[in-house]
């Protein structure tokens, strides 16, 4: 699935196309995907004006000029295609290739901006992605929405705020980073990168991370979401380059999916493990990460 900077990177990608365009049509294509599309779908899309397109954990929420404001998420396979009548591209970096294949573009937006006609085609083979609607004054109170946690950007994440969250848990400190409760968006893959870059062991209680090992926790955290997005980001500058293929950022894992590889920690002579924790693997160095 997805993690956060992917869908990041898709809403950068999406925005200056979308953001100011008027939806001329929707294409519905299929009666659902993990869900079924809301009634009336695409006659309540049409016409409207895009104002921006934002993201929450790993939902993109797109606000119109009027209700409804329209939440996606893109499940395991899902991808949007910028098709300007003469390219397309898939904004965003993925860890798996995503699918171009004509049978599994479900939903296809024909907006206008400018004079410009644009086709944004949402594509999807296994259908785990969804398209629901919200009112916007109920938007934080969404049921896809309302538990989130905090977000893992910006500043708002710290020390403090991370060992509250983690105070008394006696689960495996792995497995409380990827409860949503707690931290919006964060996902396998950058847990894992984070407690390298923390020197901190998936296995530890949860509860045990506070004072200095809080604070590096945080930091590792919010860096690693940010050099991702910057990764993706670099790959997006006319909105045509990405091709699905492997991302920038996912060269420069340091222990996901390296499973017998040396550590890259200067000074450690130890061996990146894997372990299942909660039936998802986990990648890290027992020797460096305590």
């Amino acid at each position: 699935m997805p993690e956060l900077p992917e869908v990041e990177t898709v809403r950068r990608g999406l925005a200056p196309i979308m953001e100011g365009a008027t939806i001329v049509a929707v294409e519905q294509r299929r009666p659902d995907l993990r869900f079924p599309f809301p009634e009336d779908f695409a006659s309540r899309l049409q016409g409207r004006r895009i104002v921006s397109v934002g993201r929450r954990a790993k939902f993109l929420v797109i606000h119109l000029d009027r209700d409804p404001v329209l939440i996606a998420h893109l499940g395991m396979s899902g991808s949007f295609r910028i098709h300007d009548g003469t390219s397309e591209g898939i904004p965003g970096d993925f860890h798996h290739e995503r699918s171009k294949i004509a049978a599994h573009d479900h939903v296809v937006f024909h907006l206008e901006r400018g004079g410009a006609a644009h086709r944004i085609i949402y594509n999807d083979p296994r259908r785990f992605g969804f398209m629901v609607f919200s009112q916007a004054r109920d938007l934080e109170s969404h049921p896809f929405l309302a538990s989130l946690g905090i977000e893992p950007t910006g500043n708002a994440l710290d020390g403090a705020v991370l060992a509250a969250l983690l105070a008394g848990r006696r689960s495996p400190l792995k497995a409380a980073l990827l409860d949503q409760k707690l931290i919006a968006g964060l996902g396998n893959i950058y847990a894992c990168e984070a407690l390298w870059r923390a020197g901190l062991s998936p296995k530890r209680l949860a509860g045990s991370v506070s004072g200095q090992r809080a604070a590096r926790l945080a930091d590792a955290i919010r860096a690693v979401i940010a050099d991702a997005i910057a990764a993706g980001g670099s790959s997006l500058r006319d909105h045509q380059l990405t091709d699905g293929s492997l991302g920038y950022f996912q060269h420069s894992f340091n222990v996901y999916d390296r499973e017998g590889e040396p550590c890259r920690r200067a000074g450690c002579a130890g061996t990146v493990k894997r372990i299942v924790q909660s039936g998802r693997s986990t990648f890290y160095c027992s020797a460096c990460q305590r």
